[in-house]
């Protein structure tokens, strides 16, 4: 295998690796409320990414970028998308519910074929219209057990599914999205911090200095997974990437289930074998066809 593959899967998997232990992070934090909380995700990323764009000067962008109406849009979409995705996670992982949302990323690609469908006019295979159908079985399985559906499930995988087809389609690379991105979001997150901190509730003066560093540190570690998968999706086949991203989910579950003592019984186990199912059949269909592809030409 190549060396720029290998260094591909490396930085990948580091990179879903990251978001799989995310918990570990928030779970530290859980004193801090969720809506504070992404607001410090946001100011501090916003910093970090200004930083690292002032060391490398890439400025040159950022003129046409606040000019041009289109990317405007997507921006603000994107934003509001990946701020509604990061707060449902956040509330999860501070809730005990990290089962729950790591089965959001565990149905998310699923979701994706559903919105190339719908959103972009793709025509679906049979295998892929199979996969799609038995993680709604799953998902509908669940709903009976629990008797409610798993919201926080479906609210992650549905606004990171939009999100992630909004990037596909802009312009901008992946920190340039990034910057953009937490500076539509970062003055609505300061002036959160500048109320909180007016009522005297914020966690970032009334804390000690773990907690502070924590906050300050929400910067890189959203960041860095960001850079890291991006570099490594350049240099790999899409279908291995597909592949890899399950690192991130069954790591979160891990965690949930062994480190948590989340509750994982019969029933639910049930549900997610489906949508294991439904995976299963997803990759080995997409390998099959990228096979298929690649022996063609």
């Amino acid at each position: 295998m190549p060396s720029n593959v290998n260094r591909g899967i490396l930085q990948a998997s580091l990179a879903y690796a990251c978001w799989g232990l995310f918990p570990l992070y928030f779970k530290a934090l859980q004193a801090v409320p969720p809506l504070e909380l992404l607001a410090h995700r946001v100011a501090w990323s916003l910093l970090f990414v200004a930083a690292l764009l002032a060391a490398q000067r890439r400025w040159t962008w950022l003129g046409a970028a606040l000019c041009d109406a289109r990317v405007l849009r997507s921006c603000a979409a994107s934003s509001l998308l990946i701020a509604i995705n990061w707060f449902f996670y956040i509330w999860a992982v501070t809730n005990d519910r990290i089962v729950e949302a790591s089965l959001g990323y565990f149905i998310n690609p699923l979701v994706n074929v559903l919105f190339a469908a719908l959103v972009l006019g793709e025509r679906l295979r049979r295998g892929q219209w199979a996969a799609v159908a038995l993680a709604a079985a799953g998902v509908a399985w669940l709903t009976v057990q629990a008797g409610a559906p798993p919201w926080i499930a479906l609210a992650i995988a549905v606004s990171f599914a939009g999100y992630g087809l909004l990037r596909k389609t802009a312009p901008l690379g992946a920190l340039e999205g990034l910057a953009m991105e937490t500076l539509m979001l970062g003055p609505i997150a300061l002036a959160v911090l500048a109320w909180l901190a007016l009522q005297g509730q914020a966690a970032f003066t009334d804390s000690g200095a773990t907690t502070r560093w924590l906050l300050v540190a929400a910067g890189p570690i959203t960041a860095i997974p960001l850079l890291l998968f991006a570099a490594g999706a350049r240099r790999i086949p899409f279908a291995l990437l597909g592949l890899l991203q399950y690192i991130g989910p069954t790591l979160q579950l891990l965690l949930g289930v062994l480190i948590f003592d989340e509750p994982f019984g019969a029933p639910r186990a049930i549900g997610f074998g489906a949508i294991w199912a439904a995976l299963a059949l997803y990759s080995v269909e997409s390998l099959w066809r990228s096979r298929r592809s690649g022996t063609s030409a």
